[in-house]
């Protein structure tokens, strides 16, 4: 057909459809126990029944409705929507208030996603899976516009009829917009954005949903009074590469609708990474060692779960204003050791012990995929190795870059980078919103691009 152009691209539109499966983690213990549909449901990391440690990875829509929120602890959560189980033998609650927990069961997770792919390979030629619970797709050679959404809708049906699980779509030129319009009608949803209709599309949204800025951006960019998409797009390229550096540049030209990425589908990583936020910066140093403990134990899982085995550990944290600070260690050679992980990352943390921090993360990188035999670790200790340090950068290296940020925030777990150069992070980012990304368990949802680190 003959393609329009968006100002800012140099190719033939594209067709683009963004698939995000709605609260996915909840959706597959749904799935696995249709009695729990329709019901408060909160899906914990580093969780055990009856137990009351451990985070919220996601909540189902219900449970959300009693103030439960990705990446909260699961004891304040409890406080929030005590367990039904409980609530049955206690006369001080009411079990009408009452939800169910259940822990993370990530090869459950995987093998339903693996169905989920399956129907999204067959469905088009060029597919970019972001994390476990969201991919693009490029269907340009597929369909038209006109019959794009017939087509949107039948994919959607065909996911929930043969998988058992919801998904939300997107359909736009830009993969930006895509995303975009896939967290515009969750739960279930389907918006379709045609060409020269994107910059309308985003005038009156808030500015957070703009892809790339979350929670803290959001706050820096009301302080100059821009607080729609519409006021982001027609503001001052100059004043926001000022204050955010060539990201300022990046959000507004999302804004306005021009992008031109292109899907491209994805090889290895070249590392994986988990970050969270805190809803406000924290000083508090077990809060923080929580989370970091938290996060390692995902991203080591995560590595195993690849055949991934990594030579660098390393950890993100931001303090305010917008000060992101990377710290990293290098082994002697690549292994698989998840406590590993875990005492290296809170042993970097250890430098921060009395700053207030907005947001952590947790990397491995160096990766490596073949079967050779693990690294002989013998002699080393917290202080051996290699030490990197990057020194504290402002917003402009992309402390914020959010693509994790999708569906609602699952996982409770964000992203080091959008980085279509072979970063990988899965579902969404903490606190930030969806679009987790490729970064962002989103998560990944679920997606800041720290090409040193």
């Amino acid at each position: 057909m003959d393609a329009a152009r968006l100002p800012g691209t140099s190719g033939p539109e594209q067709i683009v459809a963004h698939v995000d499966m709605d609260c996915f983690y909840a959706a597959c213990e749904q799935r696995r126990e249709p009695a729990l549909r329709g019901e408060p449901l909160v899906v914990g990391m580093g969780y055990e029944n009856g137990a009351t440690h451990g985070a919220v990875a996601t909540a189902s829509y219900e449970a959300r409705a009693y103030g439960v929120e990705s990446a909260m602890a699961i004891s304040e959560a409890l406080e929030r929507l005590p367990r039904k189980v409980e609530a049955v033998d206690d006369p001080d609650l009411d079990v009408e208030d009452a939800g169910f927990y259940r822990p993370v069961d990530m090869d459950f997770y995987e093998s339903v996603a693996a169905d989920v792919r399956d129907i999204l390979h067959a469905e088009a030629d060029v597919v970019r899976e972001v994390s476990i619970d969201e991919a693009y797709l490029d269907v340009t050679e597929q369909v038209s516009w006109e019959t794009v959404e017939s087509w949107a809708q039948d994919l959607k049906d065909t996911i929930e009829s043969e998988v058992g699980v919801a998904a939300s779509v997107g359909v736009a030129p830009t993969m930006s917009a895509a995303k975009v319009a896939s967290d515009r009608d969750k739960p279930d949803g389907l918006v379709v954005v045609e060409p020269g209709a994107v910059r309308e599309f985003f005038s009156d949204l808030p500015v957070e949903d703009v892809h790339g800025v979350g929670p803290v951006t959001a706050r820096e960019l009301a302080s100059l009074d821009i607080q729609t998409a519409g006021d982001l797009a027609a503001a001052d390229p100059e004043l926001l590469a000022e204050r955010f550096g060539e990201r300022g540049r990046e959000i507004r030209r999302y804004a306005r609708g021009e992008d031109e990425r292109s899907v491209t589908p994805k090889g290895d990583p070249k590392s994986l990474s988990r970050e969270s936020a805190f809803t406000d910066a924290t000083a508090d140093m077990e809060a923080k060692c929580r989370q970091v403990r938290t996060l390692a134990d995902a991203v080591a899982d995560r590595a195993q779960r690849k055949g991934a085995r990594y030579q660098t550990i390393g950890i993100k944290v931001v303090t305010p204003p917008f000060d992101v600070n990377t710290r990293a260690r290098s082994l002697p050679g690549p292994v698989e050791e998840p406590e590993l992980v875990r005492r290296v990352a809170l042993d970097l943390l250890g430098e921060f012990d009395d700053d207030p921090v907005r947001k952590v993360g947790v990397r491995v990188s160096n990766l490596d995929f073949s079967a050779g035999e693990q690294a002989n670790l013998d002699g080393f200790g917290g202080d051996s190795g290699t030490a990197e340090t990057t020194d504290s950068s402002r917003a402009s290296n992309g402390a914020e870059r959010v693509e994790n940020e999708s569906d609602e925030g699952q996982a409770g777990l964000g992203t080091f980078a959008e980085n279509d150069g072979g970063d990988e992070t899965a579902g969404e980012s903490v606190n930030e919103g969806p679009d987790g990304g490729d970064n962002h368990i989103s998560l990944p949802p679920g997606q800041t691009t720290l090409a040193d680190f």
